[in-house]
Order: C-alpha cells, then sequence, then structure tokens
C-alpha cells in the first residue's frame, strides 16, 4: 500500500518529468484527482501531536 503523500509526488514527477498531464499521470498511478489537488487547511498542531505521543510510548496501555 503506497499513502496519498507518496501517489501525491509520484503524479508531481510524472508530470515535471514527462510531461503527461495530471488526468494521465493519476490515471497511471491510480490516484485520485482530488487528492492530487487536496490540500489540508487544518493547523498542523506538531507541539500537541508529539504530546500525545510521549504519552502513548509512556504509558502504552492507553493507546494512541
Amino acid at each position: 500500500m503506497v499513502g496519498p503523500a507518496a501517489k501525491r509526488e509520484a503524479v508531481a514527477h510524472l508530470r515535471a518529468v514527462k510531461g503527461v498531464s495530471e488526468r494521465r499521470a493519476c490515471s497511471f498511478v491510480g490516484a485520485d484527482r482530488k487528492m492530487v489537488r487536496y490540500r489540508s487547511r487544518r493547523p498542523p498542531e506538531t507541539e500537541l501531536r508529539t504530546r500525545l505521543r510521549d504519552l502513548a510510548n509512556e504509558r502504552r496501555r492507553f493507546g494512541y
């Protein structure tokens, strides 16, 4: 399984190097065009995520 980020990179590579259209690059990679164009508007909240990971590592029973 390849994640959305890798598929976005593959589509960008095909478009830049081979000069293929977005539609054709998405069909080659097997990615949805909406996924390629998607940009998250949510703030990354990196501090919160790192704190949650630290807590999950501290107390394994709680999970993540």
